[in-house]
């Protein structure tokens, strides 16, 4: 099967999502592009988008320490989505060469050992914030596939397990913003997202939070393994609209009318 968990959508302002969470809110100033021009994102918007694909700008939450010896805090932070390890190269107009493959999802049974993302799981472990993913499932009759939406069933954002990093052009000065970028660890999809498609984002519940990200502690192998919030998710057939990312609206996750559902 193909890739997992391709788009998604996220309605929540980094603002208010800060203040819901207790984070501080540096989604302004992290920058996610690596031109001088798009810092803090001619590529982002704040407002709500129902159909994010790979490459664009999103908010992730992360925890790191302001000064070395104080704590670590939650903070809100602008990312391309779609992890640029450090050791990419520099294209010709000074940003990453990113002719490899799109590192949009992280394996959770290979996070650890995978080159691309081994060095991020040691401290560098992020939640990626979403209403809910989409996900299409091939019909009997090999014809267009159906996207089904999978969400908080209580109206509540679910929090992804991600991984992110850093990367500076050749020569950059040390104290130029380096460009942050990130990725959705997924694992085996249980319970009915099965039937749907064989992998599913990782979700991390809030209790459990603090110690995912925790810049200072090795990875937690039992969250990696685990289902978090699996119980709070819901899944409902969307219309094919979802198919286009020209198009982003609420009606992409409006249940699909009668008319436009296959026949069972």
């Amino acid at each position: 099967m193909g890739t997992m968990c391709g788009r998604f959508a996220v309605t929540t302002d980094p603002a208010l999502l800060a203040q819901k969470i207790q984070a501080i809110d540096e989604s302004a100033s992290s920058s996610a592009s690596s031109g001088d021009k798009d810092v803090a994102g001619a590529n982002y918007s704040a407002g709500p988008n129902y159909n994010v694909a790979p490459t664009t700008t999103i908010s992730s939450v992360v925890k790191r320490h302001t000064e070395p010896e104080d704590e670590s805090t939650r903070r809100i932070r602008s990312m391309r989505w779609g992890l640029i390890p450090p050791w990419v190269k520099t294209a010709e107009g000074g940003g990453p060469d990113t002719k490899g493959p799109l590192l949009i999802n992280a394996r959770a049974e290979k996070v650890t050992t995978s080159p691309a993302f081994r060095n991020s799981a040691k401290s560098k472990r992020c939640l990626i914030p979403m209403d809910g993913w989409y996900e299409w499932k091939p019909n009997a009759d090999k014809k267009a596939k159906t996207p089904f939406y999978m969400y908080g069933a209580d109206g509540e954002l679910l929090f992804m397990a991600g991984l992110w990093t850093t990367w500076r052009p050749q020569g950059a000065p040390k104290d130029a913003p380096p460009l942050l970028s990130c990725t959705i660890i997924t694992t085996d999809s249980a319970g009915p997202l099965a039937e749907i498609h064989d992998r599913m984002p990782l979700t991390i519940s809030a209790p459990d939070w603090d110690r995912w990200m925790d810049p200072d502690a090795p990875i937690d192998e039992g969250l990696l393994r685990g289902h978090g919030d699996l119980d709070r998710i819901a899944v409902r057939e969307v219309s094919r609209l979802v198919n286009s990312v020209r198009n982003n609206g609420p009606e992409l996750i409006e249940p699909a009318e009668p008319e436009e559902m296959g026949l069972f």
